[in-house]
This record gives C-alpha cells, sequence and structure tokens, in this order.
C-alpha cells in the first residue's frame, strides 16, 4: 500500500498557507552590463565587416557572451541594429545656447562633425545608407534616426533665434532645417571629404545664420 505523505498547509493564524510562488523558467534578468556590451559589440562588428557580412556569432564573440545573450535581446541582426539605430534619435546632439544664432549654429556644426569624423560613425553611415536601398525596414530606422535627432536640435536653434527676434516668426522650419543640417551632411556623409578646409565651419554658420534670416 503507498502512503502519500502530506505537508503542513496551514500558516501560524491557522489560515491555508500560501504556495511559493516561482519564477516562471526562462525567465533571466537580462543584465544592464551585458546589454551594453553586445551593443558596443555591434558598432564595431559594423564598422570592421559591415552589415552584409555582420553575424550574431562576430556580435557575440566581440562582445564575449554566447550567442544566447544575443538573441534573448534581439531576434535577429536587422531588428538589432534598427533598435540601434532608431536610439540614436532619442540621443541627438545638445542644443546649443549661446544667445546668437550664428554661434548656436557654430557650436551645433562643431559638435555635429566631430561626431560624424568618428572613425565608427564614418564607417557605418555610409554602409547603412547602401543597405537602406535595399531594406525598407533600415531605410526608415535611419531617416528617423537621422532626422529627428538633427531636427530637435535645430528647430530648439530656430525657435530661440525668433523668440531673441533674430528671424521672423512663424519662418518655415522644414526649409531652415534643410539649410542648417544639409551642407555638412553633404561634405561629411555622402562625398566624405577626409577633412574640412581652415574655417569652413565659422563661414557656414554665417551663411546659414544669413540664409534664415532672409527666409
Amino acid at each position: 500500500m503507498l502512503v502519500r505523505m502530506t505537508t503542513n498547509t496551514t500558516g501560524a493564524d491557522g489560515n491555508p498557507a500560501r504556495p511559493r510562488r516561482r519564477a516562471p523558467a526562462g525567465a533571466a534578468v537580462l543584465r544592464e552590463d551585458v546589454t551594453e556590451a553586445i551593443r558596443a559589440a555591434v558598432f564595431e562588428e559594423l564598422a570592421a565587416v559591415g552589415y552584409a557580412r555582420m553575424s550574431i556569432e562576430g556580435i557575440a564573440r566581440r562582445a564575449g557572451v554566447g550567442k544566447t545573450a544575443v538573441y534573448r535581446r534581439w531576434r535577429s541582426k536587422l531588428h538589432l541594429v534598427l533598435d540601434l539605430v532608431s536610439a540614436l534619435a532619442v540621443q541627438g546632439l545638445p542644443a546649443p545656447e549661446t544667445g546668437a544664432l550664428e554661434s548656436d549654429l557654430r557650436m551645433l556644426y562643431e559638435l555635429t562633425s566631430r561626431a560624424l569624423r568618428h572613425p565608427v560613425a564614418s564607417q557605418i553611415i555610409p554602409d547603412l545608407q547602401a543597405e537602406a536601398a535595399r531594406n525598407p525596414e533600415i531605410a526608415e530606422a535611419l531617416q528617423k534616426a537621422l532626422r529627428e535627432g538633427q531636427e530637435g536640435v535645430a528647430l530648439k536653434i530656430v525657435a530661440a533665434a525668433e523668440q531673441r527676434g533674430e528671424v521672423r516668426m512663424g519662418l518655415d522650419d522644414e526649409l531652415a532645417l534643410d539649410l542648417i543640417s544639409g551642407p555638412l551632411y553633404w561634405r561629411s556623409v555622402v562625398i566624405r571629404s577626409p577633412k574640412l578646409p581652415k574655417g569652413y565651419l565659422t563661414s557656414l554658420a554665417r551663411a546659414t545664420a544669413a540664409a534664415i534670416k532672409a527666409l
């Protein structure tokens, strides 16, 4: 005869004790340091081999983790890159507050130029632009990141200039954004000029400020 062993299921207050809840299997906490290591590895891998040759194996090896750690966070390299590119739009650049339109633009151009000249960025952005021509999802994410990253700062500069009376109220924001962002991206990203001419950023800020004031 089998004897069924029972345990005391009554709590100290005489009421039935509640069973202990166990964490569901597979619900491991995602360590933030591991996530950041993977993100850093993605940028390095993109710069080294490009999107087409980038692999989850290469990312995991560079981050010093197993492939499972990557797949717990992202389903594929596409989703991983889309997540990182989209995050760029959230980070953005700090809005300069020098008290004048031209000097605000000069500082913005210095910050943007420095970011675009970074070895990793100078490799990744052109590669993702080429990949965007073949992949609509990457195209949308890249456009969002580049546009929103610049738009938030540029429009704050224009709004501050409006409040100071440097430019007329209600000018065309879209045209102002094109004037502010276009020239530097053309030289740094499209034709990939290795070095800006001496005094270029100062002249560009002066010309852009004059153009915006003429809108």
